[in-house]
């Protein structure tokens, strides 16, 4: 009853006429950027973020227009890779199985309006796990002392590059990268840290300048490089022809694939792109000779939607409840969160209860309005892709400098977000994810007051480290987060690959 006590309170937050409206305008523009081959959710929430903060909203409604930025990108990365047979992001990869062949049978009206239905399914499943999941890990906790986040922050970096990694050293490096930059500044004893005697380093650096210069300006770079002569997108959609059944068919395959999203979701080191491959390969073990898998089955597209959409919204609770992300966007909100100066973490359920449960209720809100975006509106976000990108990334790296200049009203913040975005598009081109590097800038400084906290507690004794039961739980899981990549990863990666090929070949 106290949960429910809480969620109509959120409510009461969600369903402001400004919330509701900002809401609106996140979900809109995270479909279209979800829509951008490879921009993907982190990118999009990444540049979103200094309007926010230029557009001077609250807490409570920057965070409630960046989660309807996230879940909207979910759901946009369906669009190209169901008419293009080009994954939006890596999760809607197994979406391109079954939806551009329906596209290419003339139903690419049915395969998008599908895969909006999966997509609310998904979500809507995994934002009532998280409604009912995550008051209860908050409370758990509780709980923790320094030694445990310690443990807790290492479980963090080890499983952030995901079973499904490319690459798991270069993830660890990555994240020493970010640990190393969370360094500069003045210490908690008065010391300097590789500051040079710049005044504007005294204080660190400003992870929202990194977040933004690392995913934004590396982003315009890459265009630059690759994609100045792109011209229109050749989109064709036909007139939707979607009967109650056809839905009715999708559900079983949208329901099961939702609940192995959100576990994929919650679990450290899983995230989106295994949840749709797990939901996508269950459907396939469910249905067997039913199915005609590969070759246009809606339920091909609806299962792998669910999932990542379902994954999406169950990286939330590892966030709101602990503090530490499960999924690359869910670090670039975390960004946020601390940047607004509200502390991610159990606490943040009794603290700033009013914000946690209104981007929960706005979750749910936000389902249903990207719902009725999807499908109606689906020929617009169609129209508005056949802008080549020459035109579009301008305006987003406007955005980015009008917004980060609105922060601190200095250059010296433009002229450190371009060295990020140069930064950026080197480790890109070296194959060093950027999301652990943000990670490290974010966590490295409570990671290292835990670990003098835990050592000051204990006379400098290191075995404090490991001198509890749920330390040593979470020691394991960080050790295996490291070692899993190594082991199951190749296999799950090739299964992946496999499946894409022989779809392909089946579509020739």
């Amino acid at each position: 009853m106290e949960t429910l006590g809480f969620l109509i309170d959120g409510f009461g937050v969600a369903l402001a006429p400004h919330n509701l409206m900002f809401a609106l305008l996140g979900a809109f523009l995270g479909t279209l950027i979800g829509a951008l081959p490879g921009l993907g959710p982190a990118n999009g929430v990444a540049i979103l973020i200094p309007l926010a903060f230029s557009l001077g909203l609250a807490p409570e409604t920057a965070l409630i227009m960046l989660t309807a930025v996230y879940a909207g990108a979910m759901y946009g990365g369906r669009i190209s890779s169901i008419l293009l047979n080009i994954p939006g992001d890596e999760p809607a990869m197994m979406t391109c199985l079954d939806g551009y062949p329906m596209a290419q049978k003339g139903k690419a009206a049915e395969a998008l309006a599908i895969s909006a239905v999966a997509s609310f399914m998904g979500s809507l499943i995994a934002t009532i796990g998280l409604i009912l999941l995550a008051p209860l890990l908050a409370k758990f906790a509780l709980t923790f002392g320094p030694a445990e986040y310690f443990a807790l922050f290492l479980l963090a970096f080890a499983t952030l590059g995901g079973i499904t990694g490319k690459n798991p050293m270069k993830t660890v490096v990555a994240a020493a990268i970010g640990l190393m930059i969370a360094t500069v500044g003045i210490d908690s004893t008065g010391v300097q840290r590789y500051t040079f005697n710049v005044l504007e380093l005294y204080e660190g650096v400003d992870f929202i300048i990194a977040i933004v210069g690392l995913f934004a300006i590396s982003e315009l770079l890459f265009f630059i490089e690759e994609r100045a002569g792109g011209g229109k997108a050749k989109m064709v959609v036909n007139k939707l022809k979607l009967s109650w059944k056809d839905i009715r068919d999708i559900m079983p395959s949208s329901i099961r694939g939702g609940v192995l999203g959100f576990i994929a979701g919650v679990l450290p080191g899983a995230g989106a792109s295994l949840g749709s491959f797990i939901s996508y390969t269950l459907e396939k073990r469910v249905l067997g000779r039913k199915g005609r898998f590969g070759e246009g089955d809606p339920r091909g597209v609806a299962a792998p939607e669910a999932g990542n959409n379902g994954a999406s919204s169950g990286a939330l609770v590892p966030m709101l409840t602990l503090g530490v992300p499960g999924s690359g966007t869910t670090a670039v909100l975390l960004a946020l969160l601390i940047s607004l100066n509200i502390t991610p973490g159990p606490l943040m359920f009794t603290q700033n209860a009013d914000i946690v449960w209104g981007v929960i209720a706005a979750l749910l809100i936000g389902n249903f309005l990207l719902l009725v975006l999807n499908i109606p509106l689906v020929g617009i976000f169609v129209k508005l892709l056949s802008v080549p990108p020459m035109y579009l990334l301008p305006i987003v790296t406007m955005v980015a400098f009008v917004g980060i200049y609105s922060i601190s009203n200095t250059t010296f913040d433009l002229y450190f977000m371009v060295v990020f975005g140069i930064a950026g598009y080197l480790f890109r081109k070296l194959e060093i994810p950027l999301v652990p590097i943000i990670l490290g800038l974010l966590l490295g400084p409570e990671m290292e007051k835990n670990l003098r906290h835990a050592l000051d507690i204990s006379d400098g004794d290191w075995t404090v480290l490991w001198g509890s039961g749920l330390a040593i739980g979470l020691w394991v899981f960080a050790i295996l987060g490291l070692l899993l990549p190594y082991i199951v990863g190749p296999i799950l990666r090739r299964r992946m690959r496999q499946q894409v090929g022989e779809a392909g070949a089946q579509s020739d």
